[in-house]
This record gives structure tokens, C-alpha cells and sequence, in this order.
């Protein structure tokens, strides 16, 4: 394929709707970057450079189209420690380790990690989001006047109404544009941008974080540098993994990993936190008509452009506005198939994605809410590869042989069914192992083959192993021991 045609593609094919969908972007992204600096203790400032940076640099070197990445509450909160005993440089230099080991997760290709996430854990974890989105709202609900209810509710009537007339313009823009107006010019007692903190107005400047160059200073970001990369990634894996579903397109997951890397490295060098994708805002951006790589760039520069030029314009726009759009994409992400599809889908799954849920939402930990569904998932499927393994024993007409038949796979889940099918105390002169249905897996399984072998011939029993696999037949004669000089001698348990 063609540059020209893969620039069409991938930046101009949906320029109108990529521009405003961009635009939307931009505004949802003003108080989400001031909200996550205040978590991370840091000046608003931070987070919206930040914010600036990621989504523009990774416009280009990202590998989705049409995803957005900025400062997130993952990475906030993981920095929360690191800026309060060493202070803000620490946590750029911190940023700037994050972005390395990113690019080196690309090389090594642990994107490919993603295999092992079930569907369960990816409807979990996006369930889950939907919730913390909504639940991020709250404080923008109590202890306000009446008037901010009755704006959050005309900003989703326009967000839902608004398309029946007309789909050219994004409704959230147009909920945003008139509520901001009807708060100006009413006067109304609301909240605005601009009291969740003070707007920069001035452009981020390249600047070398000022911390000592030594080993102390490494060993002080290393820890946090490499927790905040592996959040990173995992979010930005399973967003992507989101968008491609939403937009029924593939992404290149590798190049996304560098991508995170390259624009964590550089936004560390321009005053930025870390970052990561956001399926919030990604959310948003598709449902808005977002598609390519335009829409990112533009959300990234027209973010620019809102707080260093409008800055006062924008301090005026009306959090219920912006709550009202934060709700519909609490809403349009939740899976509402997931809640149906309890009766229907096996029970495992249904536990996976529950826990999944449950796990992220009392910590607000993404990473370990799909770290507990990844391994749940681990258990029951290999609970369920176990009980495949079956085990059938026939006597030889004379008495003196015993077959045991095999099918299905061993592995170190199976192997106590593998030995408990075997009569030890049984007196015949032969055991014939017929495995000629069964694959061994790894060498748990070679060393349950073992055992039996060995305690057979103790009790004086000639064993045949038969049927093996190309497979099997290799990994066992690397690793098996029943056969070498001294086998039957050594311990049972070895």
C-alpha cells in the first residue's frame, strides 16, 4: 500500500467529522487533565501539558487510528507518593524512564500478552470504566445548587435529542456550546472549568528534569517508572482493543506500544505527566464521528489552543455541561449484553467478568482488576482442559497384562488424574501406557509419565509406554528420566 493512500486512509478520509469530533475531545479533556494533576498533587498545569503533548505526539506514532491518549487517573495515582517525597522533576524524570521501557516492551513484543485476556476480563474491565466514569461525576452532583440537575439533564436531552434533527454536528458539542451561553449570559449559579484550577497561559517549554544524574536517582524512579509503563500499556492494549470493536477495525498493538513509549518519553522533556490511552475520551471521539488520526491530532492541538488563547473563555464553560457528557459516555460504554447474556453465557465467564468489575471498582486499580479476571479465567480453563483427560483400563484375556488408555491432555493440572487412574497393588506381569490420544505439555506432565513408570517396576511390573506423538514423543525424551541408567533407584517423588 501506497503512502498517499495509507495518509488518505488514516488522516483524511473523515476530515469534517475528524475535525469536530476532535474538538469535543478537547473540551471533555480540560477538567479530566486538572482533576488527575490535583490527584497527583501537581499544578493543573502538568496535566494539561501533558494531555497537549501525548495526544498530538501520539497522532503519529500511535498504532489506532482515532484512539485518544492523554494524562490519566491510573498514572495519577500512581505517582501520588513519588511527587510528595521528591517533588515534580523526580516525577518528569520518572516519565521520561516510562517512555523507554515502553518502547522496549514493543521490541519484545509483550503486546502479544493480550492473547491471554479473555473476552470475560475485556467486558469486565470496560464495565467497569463505565462505572469509575459515572462515579467521577458524583462530585460535580452533591452539594450543588438545583439549577446544575436541571442543566445536566437539558445537556443530555441535547446529547440524545439533538442527532433526530440533524447528525452534521456532534451533540455533545452542541450541549456544551448552548450551555455554556445560558451560563454566561444568565448568570447561572453553576460550577465552571475554571474553578477546578487555574489555566496556563503560556506554551510548554523544553526543559531537562532537574534531578542528579546517578544511580540514587534511578533507583528512586525505577520502581515507579515501571509500574506506570505497565499500567500505561495495559490500558492502552485493552482501549485499543475497545475502539477496534466500536469501529470494526484492526490496530497495529505493537506499534501502539512504542507509540506510548515515544510520547511519554518526549512529554517528560515539556513539564508532562504520564500517560496513557483513555477509553473515556476514545469513546467519545467514536461516537462523535472520530475515526482517524486527525481527530487525535486536532484534540491534542485545539486543547493548546483553548487554554493558552481562550483561557478565559473556557474557565466560563459549565461543569454540568461536561458531567452531561461524561454520563452519556458512562452510559454508551457500560455493555448492557453483558447483564443479558448472565443467564445464557457458562457461569465461569460470568464470575470472570463480575470479578473483574468488582475488583477495579474498590480499588479504582485497572491493573489489578484484569490481573484477578486474567488469572480466574487461567483457573477455570485449566480446571476444565483437566477434566478432558480420561483414562480407560482393560485386562488381557490371560490376566496378564493391563492397558490404560489415555485421551486427551496432560499438563501439570491433569497429572494427579493421570496417576490416580493407575492400580499400583495390582499383580500382572505388564502395564501397557497407551497415550497414542493424549499430548504431553510441559514437564509436570513428563514427570507424572515418570513416577508411574518408576513405581511400576518396583512393584516388579514391566512397563510399555506406546502411541507417543511427534510432540510428546520429544519433549519426554529430553526431559523423562524412567529410561536412564539408575531410574528406578531414585526417589519417587523426584
Amino acid at each position: 500500500m501506497s503512502f498517499l493512500s495509507t495518509f488518505r486512509r488514516e488522516w483524511m478520509s473523515n476530515p469534517r467529522a475528524d475535525i469536530l469530533a476532535g474538538i469535543v475531545v478537547a473540551l471533555a479533556l480540560i477538567p479530566e487533565a486538572i482533576g488527575f494533576s490535583i490527584i497527583a498533587g501537581i499544578d493543573p498545569r502538568v496535566g494539561l501539558y501533558a494531555s497537549f503533548s501525548i495526544a498530538v505526539i501520539i497522532a503519529f506514532v500511535g498504532g489506532r487510528p482515532g484512539m485518544i491518549s492523554a494524562a490519566t487517573a491510573a498514572i495519577a495515582v500512581l505517582v501520588v507518593p513519588l511527587v510528595k517525597e521528591h517533588g515534580v522533576e523526580y516525577l518528569f524524570a520518572a516519565t521520561i524512564l516510562m517512555g523507554v521501557f515502553q518502547v522496549l516492551a514493543g521490541f519484545l513484543r509483550l503486546d502479544l500478552l493480550m492473547q491471554y485476556v479473555s473476552r470475560s476480563v475485556v467486558t469486565g474491565f470496560v464495565n467497569a470504566l463505565a462505572i469509575l466514569i459515572f462515579l467521577a461525576q458524583l462530585p460535580q452532583l452533591t452539594n450543588v445548587t438545583w439549577m446544575t440537575y436541571v442543566m445536566v439533564g437539558a445537556g443530555l436531552a441535547i446529547i440524545y435529542l439533538f442527532p433526530r434533527l440533524t447528525k452534521a454536528v456532534p451533540s455533545p458539542l452542541v450541549a456544551i456550546v448552548v450551555l455554556t451561553i445560558i451560563s454566561i449570559y444568565g448568570e447561572l449559579p453553576v460550577n465552571t472549568v475554571g474553578d477546578m484550577g487555574k489555566l496556563p497561559s503560556s506554551l510548554p517549554e523544553f526543559l531537562i528534569p532537574n534531578v542528579p544524574f546517578s544511580l540514587e536517582t534511578l533507583r528512586i524512579i525505577f520502581p515507579y517508572s515501571l509500574t506506570m509503563a505497565a499500567v500505561g500499556l495495559l490500558e492502552s492494549m485493552m482501549t485499543a482493543q475497545i475502539v477496534d470493536d466500536l469501529t470494526d477495525t484492526p490496530s497495529d498493538k505493537r506499534r501502539e506500544c512504542k507509540g506510548q513509549g515515544i510520547a511519554n518519553f518526549v512529554t517528560g522533556f515539556f513539564g508532562g505527566m504520564g500517560g496513557c490511552a483513555m477509553i473515556g475520551q476514545s469513546v467519545i471521539n467514536v461516537k462523535s464521528g472520530g475515526s482517524t488520526r486527525l481527530s487525535t491530532l486536532v484534540a491534542g492541538a485545539f486543547l493548546l489552543f483553548l487554554i493558552v488563547v481562550l483561557g478565559p473563555l473556557v474557565a466560563q464553560i459549565p461543569m454540568p455541561a461536561l458531567v452531561a457528557v461524561m454520563i452519556m459516555v458512562s452510559i454508551g460504554t457500560f455493555s448492557w449484553s453483558s447483564i443479558r447474556n448472565l443467564r445464557s453465557h457458562p457461569w465461569q465467564s460470568s464470575v470472570v467478568m463480575i470479578a473483574t468489575v468488582v475488583v477495579v471498582v474498590w480499588t479504582h486499580d485497572l491493573a489489578q482488576g484484569v490481573l484477578a479476571g486474567v488469572i480466574l479465567s487461567g483457573l477455570f480453563f485449566a480446571g476444565k482442559v483437566k477434566r478432558l483427560l480420561t483414562v480407560k483400563s482393560a485386562l488381557s484375556q490371560d490376566g496378564s497384562t493391563r492397558t490404560y488408555a489415555y485421551s486427551g491432555q496432560v499438563f501439570f493440572a491433569s497429572t494427579e488424574r493421570f496417576s490416580e487412574a493407575i492400580d499400583f497393588k495390582e499383580v500382572v506381569d505388564k502395564v501397557l501406557l497407551d497415550v497414542s490420544a493424549a499430548h504431553f505439555w510441559d514437564i509436570s506432565a513428563v514427570g507424572a509419565l515418570d513416577k508411574v513408570v518408576i513405581k511400576l517396576r518396583r512393584e516388579g511390573t514391566s512397563v510399555e509406554v506406546a502411541g507417543l506423538n511427534e510432540a510428546s514423543a520429544t519433549i519426554i525424551g529430553r526431559y523423562a528420566t524412567h529410561d536412564k541408567p539408575g531410574a528406578d533407584a531414585q526417589s519417587v517423588g523426584h
